[in-house]
């Protein structure tokens, strides 16, 4: 959601709109205020402690964080600063505090839900934690209140109306962007041994959040299918990403119960561009997601001229082409995933062309494309605000 939203700033921004982006302080030596483009400030909001927060501790910190933007948004009014024409606000803590603003301000508010709870709550992997009450209720006001709603895809806007009860007239369609400066195809060779891939192996590659819903736990199993059925394939499973969420997953261990050792390895989050370079040194990317409302990696993958593997779920639908840039999977059986991955092994001249196909069709989701979809938004959002001044009823 950090990429979205900064790659959303700029691109906005280098359409001559004033973005300020307001986030929680997390560091005692951060400034209140960074330029993070011209035209696009990021403002550091006091609220609950100067350090790094899980996000079950953020729902309390709403309305404080709320107040502190009403006062910076008021102390630039008062300097001689422009009024505020939309709040966009992104994930549902942040739409609490931005239901404040718009009411306060008078102002609309426009909601990215990112993910949703009832539609995480349907779809949870064995061992999850379903999302807590508090949080389906808090989407809701959210849903009912906000003047747009953005959804990554048809069919997350299916979703809204579905399970939030939204009007598809207030649902207007933005697909996220990839940076194409950075995911690019390039020299596949020396990507690979930059990350240490021998040239004979057969690399599949995760990147994203280590939890059950993301699905990696699918993925090690699959290998360990692959590997038990096809000894002489000469694979090797990387896997970038951090922890999430309170519901531990031991990928390691997992691993060693699958006899994968020396096989499977764990790396942290990466720069996007070394990501990129992971991409590139991957003959498959894997998104065995329970759940994505879009799945951006799978169209930076793609972007890198790399195939994807994914569920058929959610955006993946759309992010990834079945058969033409990658392949969707029903379900998350080992078994099917491994027969999957088994077949991409053996015909090189298919991951080529799904390649191929997967780096021209990644180019249709430039940020630029992503700025003005959000734009048509707001300019929606504003011009419903005033018809419903122009008939308002004044007793």
């Amino acid at each position: 959601m950090n990429v979205y939203v900064s790659h959303l700033a700029r691109a906005l921004a280098a359409t001559g709109l004033a973005v300020d982006i307001y986030t929680r302080a997390t560091d005692p030596a951060q400034p209140d205020v960074v330029a993070l483009e011209e035209g696009a400030l990021v403002h550091h909001i006091e609220a609950g402690p100067r350090r790094r927060l899980a996000k079950e501790q953020m729902p309390p910190l709403a309305e404080e964080f709320a107040a502190g933007v009403l006062r910076r948004m008021r102390a630039g009014l008062a300097a001689g600063g422009e009024r505020t024409g939309v709040v966009h606000s992104h994930y549902w803590v942040s739409g609490i505090a931005g239901l404040r603003v718009s009411d306060e301000l008078g102002i609309p508010l426009v909601h990215t839900m990112h993910t949703m709870a009832r539609v995480k709550n349907l779809h949870l992997a064995a061992g999850d934690t379903p999302e807590p009450s508090n949080r389906e209720r808090g989407e809701q006001r959210i849903a009912d209140a906000a003047a747009r709603l953005t959804a990554n895809t048809p069919a997350e806007r299916d979703e809204l109306e579905r399970h939030y009860g939204v009007d598809e007239d207030r649902i207007d369609v933005v697909s996220p962007g990839v940076d194409l400066s950075v995911f690019r195809p390039a020299f596949r060779t020396s990507s690979r041994a930059g990350r240490r891939i021998a040239p004979g192996a057969f690399h599949v590659l995760f990147a994203g959040r280590i939890q059950r819903l993301k699905g990696p736990q699918v993925l090690v199993a699959a290998a360990g299918v692959l590997r038990r059925r096809r000894p002489d394939i000469p694979l090797r499973v990387s896997i970038v990403g951090a922890p999430s969420g309170s519901a531990g997953l031991d990928l390691d261990v997992l691993a060693g119960e699958e006899g994968l050792d020396g096989v499977v390895r764990r790396l942290p989050p990466v720069p996007a561009a070394e990501l990129a370079d992971w991409f590139r040194s991957a003959d498959v990317v894997a998104m065995p997601s329970f759940s994505e409302s879009f799945g951006l990696v799978a169209l930076e993958a793609q972007a890198c001229g790399t195939p994807v593997v994914a569920a058929r779920v959610g955006g993946l639908t759309r992010a990834v082409c079945d058969g033409r840039t990658g392949f969707l999977v029903d379900g998350h059986d080992p078994e099917a995933w491994a027969a999957v991955l088994e077949q991409l092994h053996d015909d090189p001249e298919t991951r080529t062309d799904l390649g191929r196909a997967a780096s021209i069709y990644a180019e249709r989701f430039g940020w630029e494309q992503t700025a003005e979809a959000t734009r048509q938004a707001y300019r929606a959002a504003l011009r419903e605000r005033a018809l419903a001044a122009e008939h308002a009823v004044v007793p």
